[in-house]
């Protein structure tokens, strides 16, 4: 009897608790996993755009220290024209085509011609203003990314979920893009112009710290890991729109 007792004891079901332990770590485990690749997915981002900004860094002092450099771009236009036409394009390819972006290695080279043509603008227009000017603005660019970098690890604040905001201030950009259009070809207003610069600066920021949260995936709205090309160009732009914006605001022209 004890031992037909026993062999009934060791068929029972099991309980509810023991379901559910084995599905507790599985989820655990696949949190874990998840957790792993969204860590990785930030280094690999932050190596390409810490690479991506110091050659930019390199061009820039390049074109603003180096006097005979200067004197050459400057002289030469036209190779504005045509890194403006790299950009344009590698730009459409790796924000619309989705596949290629993914493809290894056309997206890394896609990226890098992406990065030297727009470092070579940045090179370009920072020629124009005074070097004390350029390094200012240096460092409160960097100074911005370290403080938003901050807020969007450390605050329970989601701006993924603020994008109507952003859409309008990006719909307020464009129409005082087209009013100094209009306003430019009579006169320089130079109120309007600080206006926009400041408009952008802000508008930039805001934008850095929802691609930022994006990245980290820990907010409402989150980007696939398999998208670091797409991560990474997204925050250098931020950066770099940030800084543009900036130098027109606190630029000096050269004598």
């Amino acid at each position: 009897m004890k031992k037909g007792k026993q062999v009934n004891d060791d068929n029972e079901p099991p309980s509810y608790q023991e379901a559910t332990a084995g599905y507790e770590e599985m989820q655990a485990q696949f949190s874990w996993d998840d957790k792993t690749i969204r860590r990785t997915f930030i280094r690999k981002v932050y190596a390409i755009l810490m690479v991506q900004l110091l050659v930019t860094l390199g061009i820039i002092a390049l074109f603003t220290f180096c006097a005979p450099v200067r004197f050459y771009i400057q002289t030469h236009p036209s190779l504005y024209m045509v890194s403006y036409l790299m950009f344009f394009a590698t730009y459409i390819a790796l924000s619309c085509c989705g596949d290629l972006r993914r493809q290894f290695p056309w997206n890394i080279i896609l990226l890098v011609l992406f990065t030297l043509s727009m470092a070579f603008m940045m090179g370009f227009v920072s020629s124009f203003y005074n070097t004390k000017s350029v390094v200012l603005c240096v460092g409160i660019t960097a100074m911005v990314c370290f403080c938003v970098t901050i807020f969007s690890f450390q605050s329970k604040i989601d701006v993924t979920s603020c994008q109507g905001v952003l859409f309008s201030l990006c719909m307020v950009m464009l129409l005082c893009a087209i009013t100094m259009s209009i306003v430019v070809p009579f006169g320089y207003v130079p109120w309007l112009h600080a206006i926009y610069a400041v408009m952008g600066a802000i508008l930039f920021t805001l934008f850095l710290a929802f691609d930022t949260q994006m990245l980290l995936g820990n907010k409402r709205f989150t980007i696939s890991p398999e998208e670091y090309i797409f991560a990474t160009l997204s925050i250098y732009l931020d950066i770099i729109y940030l800084f543009s914006f900036l130098l027109q605001i606190m630029g000096g022209g050269r004598d």
